[in-house]
């Protein structure tokens, strides 16, 4: 049986933008959130809080290279290049050859291209229109960017379903991987931060308002909960055949063992924990393991009111009496959207080839409604494990659920 590991990663995070910043700034125990003062210029937002990345375009980046990128593409390939640095493949033949392939998502593309093409409806003209604008704005520009970019004529997979856009498309890259399709995938996901995508979860009721104490939230599965904070970032893996990786001499850095993924069939925005819980079991039935082996948890963890109960009972019908540790990265970095799955998938192995979890932040006193879950609370804690999960849910009902053993 082919088996898909994980030889390079990259990260763009309010963390940090490269792995090993992003797991030293968990362990400060301080979160990323701000106050935004541009937020509080909208009418009717509620929420002024945002948790932003450290990307700054490089200098190498010249016009001609980014001239069909928006910020969200920029920082897929500002991480694609880091995972391929540390997977030893930059400028390998390889990358060219067509058993690399792409999978890669965002919620959507550039919202400034889109706002162009709005200038088209709304005053009738074409003057911010550019042969670009779509290219920047549709929701395959990352996967296409990225591979035209690095000239990849291999299978691309383009996913963009909200917050598991990052987590499914490293799911489908694994499978492709399996199947035999491609022997190496580039997976990830990215999200540009933009007040519209606040606005969304504003008129939900479901961020957060403490803008005065930024520092308090977001408290995911926390009785005083009052919702999330919008991030932004990209991530990246390099995905690999593990016998092509071992003859090559790659470095690997854990193996995704079980992938999970269906949809509530439901509800758009109303999370089912039938069905999310029968995700997290079908990544254990895919990884041949048992509840009991599994030693931490990364969870969603969106700090909202419906989504945190769903969650944490979801985690009761996939688990059972077996109480794993729980923790949430969004604590620290806000919901990043289409990144997040991406991010947290790096942050969950980093934690488990380190041996140090980080707690929730912000969690003093857990909702009983989520459950009694072995959440990680304090200074975090020290865990040695070969088997984590990375949960992440979104909009439409879209499942998944991944599991990282070590090398």
């Amino acid at each position: 049986m082919r088996r898909a590991v994980i030889t390079g990663a990259g990260i763009v995070s309010s963390l940090g933008n490269t792995p090993a910043d992003a797991y030293g700034r968990l362990k400060t125990l301080r979160n990323c959130v701000e106050a935004s003062e541009d937020l509080t210029t909208y009418k009717g937002l509620q929420t002024c809080l945002w948790a932003p990345s450290k990307y700054e375009r490089p200098e190498r980046y010249t016009r001609k290279v980014v001239r069909t990128m928006g910020p969200v593409s920029e920082m897929s390939l500002f991480a694609t290049e880091q995972a391929l640095e540390a997977a030893g493949l930059s400028g390998d033949p390889e990358i060219k050859g067509g058993r690399l392939g792409i999978a890669y998502g965002s919620c959507s593309g550039s919202v400034a291209a889109n706002a162009d093409f709005a200038t088209v409806l709304l005053n009738r003209e074409l003057k911010n229109v550019t042969s670009s604008t779509y290219i920047k704005m549709m929701p395959q520009t990352c996967a296409v960017n990225l591979s035209v970019h690095f000239g990849t004529t291999g299978r691309i997979i383009p996913t963009g379903t909200a917050c598991t856009s990052g987590s499914l498309a490293i799911g489908f890259a694994a499978e492709a991987i399996r199947s035999g399709a491609q022997d190496i995938m580039i997976a990830g996901g990215a999200e540009e931060f933009s007040v519209t995508q606040v606005a969304v979860f504003d008129t939900l009721f479901a961020t957060s308002r403490k803008n005065s104490t930024p520092e308090l939230t977001p408290r995911a599965f926390d009785r005083a909960r009052d919702g999330l904070v919008i991030g932004d970032g990209a991530a990246t893996l390099i995905i690999e055949e593990r016998e092509h990786a071992i003859a090559r001499g790659a470095k690997i850095l854990a193996e995704i063992a079980g992938f999970g993924t269906n949809t509530d069939g439901r509800h758009v925005t109303q999370p089912n924990p039938e069905t999310m819980g029968e995700a997290m079991r079908l990544a254990l039935e895919d990884a041949r393991l048992s509840p009991e082996d599994i030693g931490y948890v990364n969870a969603h963890g969106t700090a909202t009111a419906l989504g945190d109960v769903a969650e944490g009972q979801a985690m009761i019908k996939a688990f059972g009496a077996a109480r794993p540790p729980v923790s949430t990265v969004k604590s620290y970095t806000g919901h990043t959207l289409g990144a997040c799955g991406a991010i947290e998938a790096i942050l969950s192995i980093e934690m488990m080839n380190r041996g140090w979890f980080a707690p929730n932040l912000n969690l003093e006193n857990p909702d009983p409604e989520c459950g009694d879950h072995d959440f990680i609370m304090g200074d975090g804690r020290k865990i040695e494990t070969g088997h984590v999960m990375s949960n992440n849910f979104a909009f439409g009902g879209v499942n998944t659920s991944l599991i990282f053993s070590r090398a």
